[in-house]
């Protein structure tokens, strides 16, 4: 510790008694993170088979989490425990890796540190990816189809696509588009054919039999009809103005 001057370690010691301190009036004033209770007692039920699975549910995450914070705690108070040890040794401040002093700018940020800059591990951010990540790509994960050439089955997206339909909390002040103006226009692939590939097959229809053919004046009827596409003379229509015009 020659590096340090008798202030410094005077004002290190004092940061490490105020994060002891600090540390285990956090463990001791609220049962160490809410462990000390049961889990029953947290959810106000005599058994962990409620009517409220949600309830029971949200109570679990609360207690992984307060498990987080707590083994959190202990390392950190682990930590301290040991650099106050180094000080009463005299290997406080020493690189663990190379023995060489550790300045005192990086004691005063983290005056638990054991290791120099060079030396200190977990420098880098680790390449490992979040097992899930291959079902999450692309959207909607494994169920969908749209990268198959021949992939013309009910998948994921279509899935979603219908409970869209019934409406969601997007609005198109939200859209990234800026000409949205309808809430239609907010639906994935809006303008995507279900449940047939041609326009006129959503307005053709026939009998049991596949006679008497007739027609079914809908949406993509009339835009079939004012895109001027395929036959213009499907069956006159009074609604549409200037009728003539599209034969």
């Amino acid at each position: 510790m020659k590096n340090l001057t008798n202030q410094q370690l005077d004002a290190l010691k004092k940061q490490l008694m105020q994060e002891k301190a600090t540390l285990e009036n956090q463990m001791d004033d609220n049962g160490n993170f809410g462990l000390n209770d049961s889990l029953l007692r947290s959810t106000g039920n005599l058994s962990a088979y409620d009517n409220h699975p949600a309830d029971l549910g949200t109570e679990v995450y609360e207690r992984s989490k307060d498990l987080a914070l707590s083994e959190n705690a202990e390392h950190h108070l682990t930590d301290v425990y040991r650099a106050m040890a180094d000080m009463e040794s005299g290997e406080y401040g020493i690189c663990k890796a190379c023995g060489k002093p550790i300045p005192y700018e990086r004691l005063e940020a983290l005056p638990t540190a054991e290791f120099c800059v060079e030396h200190a591990p977990n420098q880098h951010a680790s390449d490992r990816r979040p097992a899930e990540e291959p079902f999450l790509n692309p959207p909607f994960g494994r169920t969908s189809l749209d990268e198959q050439h021949d992939g013309t089955q009910f998948d994921g997206e279509d899935a979603w696509q219908i409970v869209e339909s019934w409406g969601t909390s997007n609005t198109p002040a939200m859209a990234e588009d800026p000409e949205i103006t309808d809430y239609n226009d907010m639906e994935i692939e809006n303008d995507e054919n279900v449940g047939y590939v041609e326009s006129y097959e959503s307005f053709l229809a026939t009998d049991i039999y596949g006679e008497r053919v007739t027609v079914v004046r809908n949406k993509k009827y009339r835009e079939y009809m004012e895109n001027r596409e395929g036959e213009a003379l499907l069956e006159p229509d009074p609604d549409i103005e200037d009728y003539e015009t599209l034969s």
